[in-house]
């Protein structure tokens, strides 16, 4: 028996807000990733809370989207030698 994975905009719309995705779609020259928390959805975008800005992505252009496990914690800055 094998499970079927979700379609991107399937997935997308079936997350719970504030999930950490990472979410792979068109931009002019290639595709590119949105790493973060989903936090806005509608019928055509989607919005990733990246580590820089807030990603609206149009969903015509995703290719990919997946869960991904928490970020690990950050270290601490090393000291200064």
């Amino acid at each position: 028996m094998s499970s079927q994975i979700p379609a991107p905009r399937q997935f997308l719309a079936g997350a719970s807000l504030g999930t950490r995705v990472v979410v792979r779609y068109r931009i002019s020259d290639g595709l590119t990733d949105a790493l973060g928390d989903l936090v806005g959805m509608s019928d055509a975008e989607c919005t990733v809370r990246t580590r820089r800005s807030d990603v609206v992505i149009p969903l015509d252009l995703v290719v990919a989207a997946k869960p991904v496990p928490p970020a690990p914690p950050r270290r601490n800055p090393r000291p200064a030698p």
